[in-house]
């Protein structure tokens, strides 16, 4: 009997933990290659995800959607930012591509937080609205420079 119970329990908690494992931030990012498909590669990361049943989605989920928009936000502040400040020309140009894909990155995450939150009966209706208008200027920014190199740029961090 004490068998059973424990396989029970542990059966429970394997469907109810989060579908996402703990990465560093160079795991997920998208920065590098070329740019013109930021979204599809951000999509990609977030691939594990039911998005046909985001309503089965957990805290586990949530939280680690919400710290790859924290080490996003982080890696462009403290990566990005600085080196296209000291970069030039044809260097700087790839590494605001970098940025744009990390932005993209940043947002798909936000809005699959929110698309979680909706299924999960939150009114994120607002919130939804200011991020999409931001990823779909970051996708075109991204899709005007499709093809043209752009750099990836180590940080360390990790999700959660």
């Amino acid at each position: 009997m004490r068998f059973s119970i424990a396989l029970i329990t542990v059966s429970a908690a394997a469907v109810h933990a989060g579908v996402f494992s703990q990465k560093t931030y160079n795991d997920i990012s998208i920065s590098g290659g070329v740019a013109g498909n930021a979204q599809n590669e951000a999509l990609a990361v977030f691939s594990a995800l039911d998005q046909n049943n985001l309503a089965s989605a957990d805290e586990d989920d949530i939280d680690f959607l919400k710290s790859v928009n924290s080490i996003c936000n982080d890696a462009e502040d403290e990566a990005f930012n600085p080196a296209i400040d000291a970069a030039s020309g044809d260097a700087a140009d790839a590494l605001q591509r970098g940025k744009i894909k990390n932005k993209v990155l940043k947002l798909e995450a936000t809005i699959l937080r929110l698309k979680i939150q909706q299924a999960q009966g939150d009114d994120v209706a607002s919130d939804m609205a200011a991020e999409l208008k931001k990823l779909n200027n970051n996708i075109s920014q991204d899709e005007a420079e499709a093809g043209k190199p752009s750099t990836f740029l180590s940080f360390n961090a990790k999700t959660a």
